[in-house]
């Protein structure tokens, strides 16, 4: 009798085999002249030897769906028994999927035109108020390039303003004292990659999230590498955060430049930026604007309040 065994890598065994093994009862049933037993992530097969390379193909595609959608369910698994694309596969003008399986699009003109402009350009500048999406779309991007295998690992940054005595006097080492920094960014990956897998990517540096100030000297390739919260880069932060990028490597900036957290008297990296690389070639910039904010509605009229008391306080200043 022949025997195989099929190795499920890079998803979690629990969700191939489904709540209660339910997807395992239901392949048993698709492949009745097969013995299958599961241990861990080892799939053990006996039994005839053309539905074996069935069943390994059938389960192939199951796994590559896992790893691009994060769930599967019955009808998927029927779909795919069947050659056929599942719901999820057709739709068009996906980004990413969430741990949930909720599918990561463009949700206005400006965010597809993020996306456009990430395809078509080396570097992207990404400009707009809280709430816009524009980390979150970026980090999409970067997952989805990695799934693809079009990036070999993610880099992650951003600038800790207070990285002088304050964050001396934090409590933890170096990696406690720069996490609070860095949140924002721990949350859309753990929104978009499942926990252990998410895990085990930081500890092989997969993914890699640090602040700035740990970029210097660097060469970063085959990577897409994003710098989150750029409007508080000084220019010499900037100058030195462009120029790290190597082969086969997407950068993505984004900043919201009504948001600048520096000292008065300190220029933004990233205005400076935005005004000196003005149409070099391969470099693309998407402003975003308050009709892209995808957060709570409030969030608009909150922005909107903001920016009338700018303009008062601005007239004021005037006079």
């Amino acid at each position: 009798m022949t025997e195989k065994h099929i190795v499920l890598e890079e998803i979690d065994p629990a969700a191939f085999y489904g709540v209660n093994n339910g997807h395992l009862q239901m392949l048993k049933s698709l492949y009745p002249k097969l013995r299958i037993v599961a241990r861990g992530n080892v799939i053990k097969l006996l039994g005839d030897e053309e539905q074996m390379c069935r069943f390994e193909e059938h389960a192939e595609s199951m796994r590559k769906h896992l790893l691009r959608h994060n769930v599967i369910g019955d009808e998927d698994i029927v779909d795919l028994y069947h050659g056929d694309k599942t719901k999820a596969d057709a739709a068009k003008g996906v980004v990413a999927y969430s741990i949930s399986g909720r599918p990561i699009k463009s949700r206005s003109e400006n965010q597809q035109r993020l996306i456009d402009e990430f395809e078509r350009n080396d570097m992207l500048f990404a400009i707009g108020p809280a709430g816009t999406g524009k980390t979150y779309l970026s980090i999409a991007l970067a997952v989805r390039a990695l799934k693809e295998k079009t990036a070999k690992r993610i880099i992650l940054s951003r600038p800790a303003v207070e990285a002088g005595e304050k964050l001396g006097f934090l409590p933890g080492d170096m990696k406690d004292k720069i996490d609070p920094y860095l949140q924002p960014l721990y949350d859309a990956l753990e929104d978009m990659l499942p926990l252990a897998r998410l895990q085990d990517m930081m500890e092989k540096h997969i993914i890699q999230i640090a602040p700035l100030a740990f970029m210097r000297g660097r060469t970063l390739s085959d990577a897409v590498v994003i710098l989150d919260e750029a409007q508080n880069t000084t220019p010499a932060q900037m100058r030195m955060f462009l120029t790290r990028m190597g082969w086969n490597t997407k950068m993505i900036v984004t900043g919201d430049t009504s948001q600048i957290d520096l000292p008065r008297t300190q220029k933004s990296g990233l205005i400076e930026a935005l005004y000196i690389l003005k149409g070099v070639e391969g470099l693309g910039v998407v402003e975003l604007t308050k009709k892209d904010i995808v957060r709570h509605r409030l969030v608009t009229r909150i922005v909107n309040a903001y920016e009338q008391h700018d303009k008062k306080n601005e007239s004021t200043d005037k006079d």
